[in-house]
């Protein structure tokens, strides 16, 4: 009786397991969108607007971001970056006005609270677009009281800014993010061909701490190597990446915007403007971030992720329109996430199930010992291709050969089992979120300047 309920115990740990490896093995047989970064500029350049929201953030970190910006050529002209702070935020403010002096392209944009006047650009747009569902629809129709977050200085400083600028594109960036070199004008090669450009991410700190590296492998496991397969000719439902993106502000007004109610926009807004015929290009040209140093930090962060993919991938799929089969393959999105925690379970089961059959302790039937060997070699392989990719993605932050190195042994096949263990962590905190309709109020992330020695690096070899 023993014998038979660890048999059925281990195909139903084995079955699961490889399915959440064939989901992800499949998601890297799309086809991939990436935008030719070597191609001529557009006869005609389009104007562009940068988004900076912030809140509370050290003016150093800010220097940074905007140091590694004044890199970037593109003629002025044709260029504004706009900070969007809360005006109810005075030292990021102040901070703000104090950097304008040492880069004079920056605009800074207060965003007043709902009651204010200017307000009334939006909830005008919203009552007439059905496509701002969340406007119209549920329980919290019509409801001006928008959560303080990111999402609401994005919103907005978008109705304040498009009138006029409908052709023009709209970029954000977080506070920490350094863009590459090639930034606005990969965008505008880019956005000839699709309909939202992302860049890829990377981490600039993935050796300052343990937690930073396994964090940065996040990265590198998802923004820069699974999801550009997303992009797959217009054929799967994609989200965006929340930093080094693009549209074009007329698709954003006919599609109402971003959502104010959810955790985290990513997801949702890329989903929605796939819904409504968009075509995603990827950018291997990657924007450096800064990710948490600590542990509990990381779950700060990770939670709210987790929270936002589940209320995205919930009722707004059906409220954007998407048919049972699109809201099907847009939830598979988040399989290779939701399967971290189980992965060091599964991959230990099988472990187990050959020892114990090869030394005679448990006998398991051919077709079950097929099973544990078909699974463990399809998950050695996506954990072998994961360090494969560590040493290669991690080379633009890490030039010497002995710290790429150095990397990949910290993110070995051991130690990541163990991090996949604790992201059980913020899933289910991300998940008691979702369910208890929390994450409206911004909880930021600290950032402690962690790239300043990079950019300075590469201003100096410019």
């Amino acid at each position: 009786m023993i014998g038979l309920i660890l048999t059925w115990l281990l195909i139903g740990v084995q079955i699961v397991y490889l399915a959440s490896a064939l989901i992800t093995l499949w998601f890297y047989t799309l086809p991939v969108n990436l935008v030719d970064r070597s191609a001529e500029l557009p006869p005609k350049l389009p104007k562009i607007v940068l988004f900076y929201p912030v809140l509370r953030e050290l003016e150093q970190t800010m220097r940074t971001t905007f140091t590694g910006m004044r890199r970037a050529q593109y003629p002025q002209e044709l260029l504004r970056v706009i900070s969007i702070p809360n005006d109810n935020d005075p030292e990021t403010i102040a901070s703000l006005k104090r950097l304008q002096l040492e880069f004079p392209f920056l605009e800074v944009l207060p965003v007043p609270a709902t009651t204010d006047p200017t307000w009334d650009a939006v909830w005008q747009a919203w009552e007439t677009n059905p496509k701002a569902y969340w406007w119209h629809q549920d329980k919290r129709k019509g409801d001006k009281a928008l959560p303080p977050k990111k999402t609401r200085q994005l919103i907005w400083a978008m109705y304040q800014v498009a009138p006029g600028n409908e052709d023009a594109l709209l970029s954000y960036i977080d506070a920490d993010s350094v863009v590459p070199e090639d930034f606005w004008k990969t965008a505008a090669i880019g956005m000839e061909s699709y309909d939202v450009v992302q860049n890829t991410n990377i981490t600039g700190n993935l050796l300052s701490s343990w937690p930073a590296s396994f964090y940065a492998m996040d990265h590198i496991a998802w923004d820069s190597s699974l999801y550009k397969h997303m992009s797959a000719d217009g054929q799967h439902p994609f989200y965006v990446l929340g930093k080094g993106l693009f549209f074009r502000f007329s698709d954003l007004l006919k599609v109402g915007g971003f959502h104010p109610w959810l955790t985290i926009e990513d997801p949702e807004i890329g989903m929605r403007m796939w819904t409504n015929g968009a075509k995603l290009g990827v950018v291997e040209s990657p924007l450096i971030e800064e990710v948490p140093a600590t542990w509990s930090q990381g779950v700060t962060q990770r939670k709210r992720w987790v929270a936002g993919f589940f209320q995205t991938l919930s009722a707004p799929l059906t409220r954007m329109g998407m048919t049972r089969a699109q809201r099907f393959r847009a939830r598979l999105n988040f399989v290779p996430c939701l399967s971290l925690a189980f992965n060091p379970i599964g991959f230990s089961v099988g472990i187990w199930a050959l020892v114990a059959s090869s030394q005679g302790e448990v006998q398991f039937s051919i077709g079950t010992t097929a099973l544990s060997i078909l699974t463990m070699s399809l998950a050695l392989t996506l954990m072998v291709w994961g360090m494969v990719q560590a040493g290669r993605m991690s080379r633009p932050v890490l030039p010497q050969r002995r710290d790429r190195v150095r990397y990949v042994l910290r993110v070995n096949l051991v130690f990541i089992l163990v991090y996949w263990l604790w992201w059980a962590i913020p899933l289910a905190k991300g998940f008691t979120m979702f369910l208890q309709d929390g994450g409206l109020v911004w909880e930021r992330t600290e950032k402690r300047d962690a790239n300043s020695a990079l950019v300075r690096r590469e201003v100096v070899t410019d």
